[in-house]
């Protein structure tokens, strides 16, 4: 364990660098292939969703149809007692004594047969929503459908690109994961990884090339160059935070890699 931690101790900027090149070749070569996989896992994701939407969408319009069957109901019965009502009314029409009782009852069964009329009215109204309500549900069925088979399709592609690459994907992520120990500087470490999160491009570590930062491209004074070239500090650009390294130190690291494969 001692002479394990003095091997720690005595690793110099100039490893520390090559190392974290080392690990953003491979990771870099991690994105390229989740890049073959392009937006299909987004795509699958969002139709998946759009799926489940629908779902909720044909649920509510059977609510609906449950609320206005109810109603419906409703409106049955209440015909069914009027007709009741008016049946009662004109068996007392037999029985009248005066004009103004029969004027009453007259009065009664023409309010209760207007009152079936709204009813059956109401009921051709329901049974109209209930008509669109069941189209609504068709059609969202239908589309449902589309999406399932569109659905089954990508996910048949990406699950096919995914095996294809899933073991080369693994292991390019053990061997980054191994050479986190070779940075040997948490803070260090932390950084790249956070750089890298941030970068559109992926690249928390670059050359540079032409005398321009190879993350940005803004150019970097000759006097920063030599810095870089004499690995005795980290040095990132001013303009994108990238840590950047020469040519030269991100060869070996590359033939590090390529030694690996």
């Amino acid at each position: 364990m001692a002479t394990e931690k003095k091997a720690t101790a005595q690793r110099t900027v100039e490893e520390r660098l090559k190392a974290l090149y080392e690990m953003q070749t491979l990771l870099t070569e991690v994105d390229r292939i989740r890049n073959i996989r392009g937006e299909l896992p987004l795509e699958v994701k969002d139709l998946a969703d759009t799926i489940t939407g629908l779902h909720s969408r044909v649920q509510r319009y059977q609510d609906e149809i449950d609320s206005l069957q109810a109603q419906r109901t409703a409106e049955s019965n209440k015909i069914a007692n009027k007709q009741l009502l008016i049946e009662r009314y004109r068996q007392q029409l037999d029985n009248v004594r005066n004009n103004h009782e029969f004027d009453n009852l007259t009065k009664e069964i023409e309010y209760e047969t207007l009152q079936i009329v709204l009813a059956e009215k109401n009921i051709g109204e329901i049974e109209r929503s209930i008509d669109s309500r069941n189209a609504e549900i068709a059609s969202t069925e239908s589309e449902i459908n589309d999406q399932n088979n569109i659905l089954e399709e990508k996910k048949a592609v990406l699950e096919n690109i995914v095996s294809e690459t899933r073991a080369e994907e693994e292991a390019l992520m053990v061997r980054s994961k191994a050479l986190e120990p070779m940075v040997d500087d948490e803070r260090l470490l932390h950084a790249f990884k956070r750089i890298r999160n941030n970068a559109r491009n992926g690249l928390g570590i670059v050359i540079v090339d032409r005398n321009a930062c190879g993350g940005c491209f803004n150019r970097i004074p000759p006097q920063k160059q030599i810095e870089i070239k004499m690995h005795k500090k980290v040095i990132v650009c001013e303009y994108c935070g990238r840590i950047m390294v020469d040519p030269e130190l991100a060869e070996a690291a590359i033939e590090e890699v390529n030694k690996g494969k």
